[in-house]
């Protein structure tokens, strides 16, 4: 194989779709897309979420203040959601141009969006400024799955929830591939 030089480009660093909800001052639901997600460990099998936001977002400043979030993870079926949610400023006012329905978590004070299959209620340990850019490092508070998603010992399978994947643009998954283990098995 011989590759070529593209410049400085993002698009291969590929990140899940997140509808993140907060509560503004009066109590409204904020829900913004985020894709810039990942973990960390903080020690032996304790996970930290890292969550990062840029700008002034309304999503952002509400996190700020309260310390708490739920990230919502965005599937096929709610893609007209989010890109109303990424394209209506929550600094306008409530996003309730397009029907949805949300619940209050059960471990935080942030709206769910009761068509996620995957919740994640955080709490915020740490943020870490770099520019315009909040990194938020997050203790989760509980997970929330859909009842008919097999979620074993072993993990689960992504095809199962069809998360929205981003990489400047909107992709799904095709197909369960395996686990680790599943292809090699080292001698022991």
């Amino acid at each position: 194989m011989k590759r070529k030089s593209i410049g400085t480009r993002h698009e291969m660093i590929v990140q899940p779709t997140f509808l993140i909800g907060t509560y503004n001052e009066d109590g409204s639901p904020d829900f913004a897309p985020i894709t810039w997600v990942s973990k960390t460990c903080e020690k032996d099998y304790d996970y930290l979420i890292v969550i990062s936001m840029y700008g002034t977002k309304k999503t952002k400043q509400n996190v700020q203040r309260t310390g708490q979030f739920c990230m919502n993870l965005a599937t096929s079926q709610m893609i007209t959601l989010v890109d109303y949610f990424g394209q209506i400023s929550g600094k306008k006012g409530r996003k309730d141009a397009l029907p949805y329905d949300f619940s209050r978590a059960e471990c935080v004070e942030a709206p769910t969006l009761d068509q996620s299959p995957w919740v994640c209620e955080c709490e915020v340990a740490q943020t870490v400024t770099t520019g315009q850019s909040d990194t938020f490092f997050c203790r989760i508070r509980n997970v929330q799955v859909d009842e008919r998603i097999d979620v074993d010992t072993r993990g689960i399978d992504l095809t199962a929830f069809d998360p929205i994947i981003y990489s400047g643009n909107y992709h799904s998954i095709g197909k369960y591939l395996g686990a680790i283990g599943d292809f090699y098995r080292k001698e022991t």
